[in-house]
């Protein structure tokens, strides 16, 4: 038993156990199609309800990481070769699954000249052959802040752009390696005026030892980005080598920080201990409309 899973949690920090014949049936399928999850590479406490909905976030471009995040729980080193096929089980395993909406991911592959977004453009396209009424919603990397890349992926029509922000700039340098907070503005900015259209989204992680005056900061700043949809949830500690938790934040708070969300103009706010990126997706793209 790790340090992580015996660090006592506040009462709030309830999440049914994982089970059900859907939420096998599922897991098969994907281990048949060779396909990732981030529900199951992040240890998303959410998974057993995801799954059992029939909906799930894949990831793609394998399940190594070109960063080592100091939150992360996905692997971290050198990524094998990109498999061209990894479209078309995908579009495959949606179609099975009778999706009206997916959620695809990525981890961060900065040995590609463009961070993979030609593969992100081919999975929505083969999605939306092999599945034409399933909505498609992308959480991205920043791609470096290479604009082209971008442009690929918005080119491709997907329903959402989502690229987390997750923490305030003052902890940027200890828990986003690599990552910039102006580049993550820039995507969306870029995103904004590439496809007015697309309804843009974000996600932060709460206990990491921000304020709330700095959270409310980067609302602010989101919203002058022009992102509409935003997710809070608590920060868990995945294994003892990653960063502790500061703060278990309460309900309370969550509920605080939602209603100062909304005034500053969000459309829809996922906030909660247990909201990930992808928590009620569906609900938060038809909110955008």
């Amino acid at each position: 038993m790790t340090l992580a899973t015996r660090e006592r949690k506040p009462p709030w920090f309830k999440a049914p156990f994982p089970g059900g014949e859907r939420f096998g049936h599922i897991k098969s399928l994907l281990r048949e199609q060779s396909l990732h999850t981030v529900c199951e590479e992040a240890r998303c406490p959410n998974i057993g309800e995801c799954f059992n909905a029939g909906t799930a976030t894949f990831m793609i471009l394998g399940d190594t990481c070109t960063r080592a995040c100091g939150y992360c729980a996905v692997n971290s080193g050198r990524p094998g070769a990109v498999d061209p096929l990894e479209p078309v089980r995908l579009a495959r395993t949606v179609a099975t699954l009778g999706l009206d909406y997916a959620v695809i991911t990525s981890v961060n592959r900065d040995d590609l000249p463009d961070g993979g977004a030609s593969i992100f453009a081919a999975c929505i396209r083969a999605v939306r052959h092999a599945r034409p009424t399933c909505d498609v919603e992308v959480l991205i990397p920043d791609f470096m802040g290479d604009i082209e890349a971008l442009r690929a992926v918005l080119d491709a029509g997907p329903s959402v752009l989502n690229h987390n922000t997750e923490t305030v700039p003052r902890l940027y340098r200890g828990v986003r390696s690599k990552g910039d907070y102006a580049r993550t503005l820039d995507v969306f900015r870029h995103a904004r005026e590439t496809a007015p259209t697309v309804p843009l989204k974000t996600g932060i992680m709460l206990g990491l030892g921000e304020t709330a005056q700095e959270l409310e900061a980067v609302f602010v700043d989101l919203r002058e980005a022009g992102v509409t949809l935003l997710t809070l949830g608590q920060y868990l500690r995945p294994t003892p080598k990653h960063l502790p938790v500061a703060e278990y934040v309460h309900p309370d708070e969550f509920a605080r920080l939602r209603e100062v969300a909304l005034g500053l103009g969000f459309r829809h706010v996922e906030s909660g201990p247990l909201v990930r990126s992808s928590y009620h997706a569906r609900a938060q793209a038809i909110a955008a409309d």
